[in-house]
């Protein structure tokens, strides 16, 4: 048993989609069930259709929409998928012996566990895995491993699991080199506080139109929309990607020529926001719809939803913080950097 205030090293793992599956459904076998139950239904529907149709279809055709149905669940994929992530985390327990304790921490419990324990952090996992770990680690370094290099990009896995090792001793000794990312900073009129590595969404839970005041550079403006996005440059190839996306199809369904992407750094010290589908009525403007929050500015956004707001990071919507009418919200560049370790 590990002694309270030993200093330990954590390793941030996530469930596998099948492991998620199991969870919900109970047994392997019952997984296995609802995807063949789920291609047979598909199959049976795709037939159906092939009869209204007055086709004749021959053993070839059924095969082929098997294949089709299959590829919709693509059950085999959660299998390699699952078998591969228990490898790889397997063989970076092992790789880990240093002479400090390991202890294996799972994605739910990270928003509670208590990092000052710790002298380093790796994640195993997806690229996303790494943002949502990082902004809750303070200043510790964070050692991203790519657990399949031919499924995941690893942007923010620079390591495979031989090259643990020698990444968290570096990083021990504090001969390894970083990279400082910047984040996102809200705090709210009720006192809490949150960062985010890509970006905050700012709206409503459900797919109402989020209504808000919204005061940026001394302006202030009534709006009505889908949400407000803050996105640092870790994020700007995310999220806030789709903004841009839109408006270049925008731009070109209507004969403009394509609108280029803002792209950032991820230590660039500014942030980027956006309204996404702004509306324009009598309660609402759309006067101020994208800016940037540098240096001391700050984006301020002001409640006027009585029930459903909602601010979270990183995608997470189950960790977020309720933002209903009277409460204020300011969103800021933080002065925490996340350490990433990348050489």
């Amino acid at each position: 048993m590990m002694k309270s205030g030993t200093k330990m090293i954590a390793v941030i793992t996530r469930e596998s989609r099948l492991q998620g599956l199991k969870q919900r459904w109970g047994t392997s076998g019952q997984v296995d069930f609802l995807m063949n139950a789920a291609v047979d239904h598909e199959v049976e529907r795709r037939r159906k259709i092939s009869v209204r149709q007055g086709q004749d279809l021959s053993d070839a055709d059924y095969m082929l929409m098997e294949e089709a149905a299959d590829n919709l669940t693509d059950s085999s994929a959660y299998e390699e998928e699952d078998a591969r992530y228990r490898d790889a985390l397997g063989k970076l327990m092992r790789e880990l012996d240093v002479d400090v304790p390991v202890r294996e921490v799972d994605r739910r419990y990270v928003p509670n566990f208590d990092f000052d324990r710790c002298l380093a952090v790796v994640v195993i996992g997806q690229d996303g895995l790494v943002a949502n770990v990082a902004k809750y680690v303070g200043d510790l370094p964070v050692i991203g491993v790519n657990p399949d290099p031919s499924r995941y990009d690893g942007v923010l896995l620079p390591f495979q699991v031989s090259e643990a090792r020698g990444a968290v001793l570096r990083a021990m000794k504090q001969n390894a080199r970083f990279e400082k990312i910047t984040l996102a900073e809200v705090n709210t009129l009720t006192g809490q506080r949150m960062l985010a590595f890509n970006d905050f969404f700012v709206g409503c839970r459900t797919h109402a139109s989020a209504r808000y005041t919204l005061e940026c550079g001394g302006l202030s403006e009534p709006q009505s929309s889908s949400g407000v996005l803050v996105s640092t440059g870790a994020g700007a190839t995310g999220w806030m990607s789709s903004v841009f996306n839109m408006v270049a199809g925008v731009s070109r369904f209507v004969g403009g020529a394509d609108r280029p992407h803002v792209t950032l750094q991820r230590d660039d010290p500014r942030l980027m926001w956006a309204v996404r589908e702004p509306f324009a009525s009598r309660h609402s403007s759309v006067n101020q719809v994208m800016g940037w929050i540098e240096n001391q500015d700050e984006l301020v956004i002001g409640s006027q939803m009585p029930t459903d707001g909602v601010i979270f990071s990183d995608g997470i919507e189950e960790d977020y913080l309720e933002f209903n009418s009277g409460n204020i919200a300011t969103f800021t560049v933080s002065q925490q950097r996340a350490r990433l370790v990348v050489g």
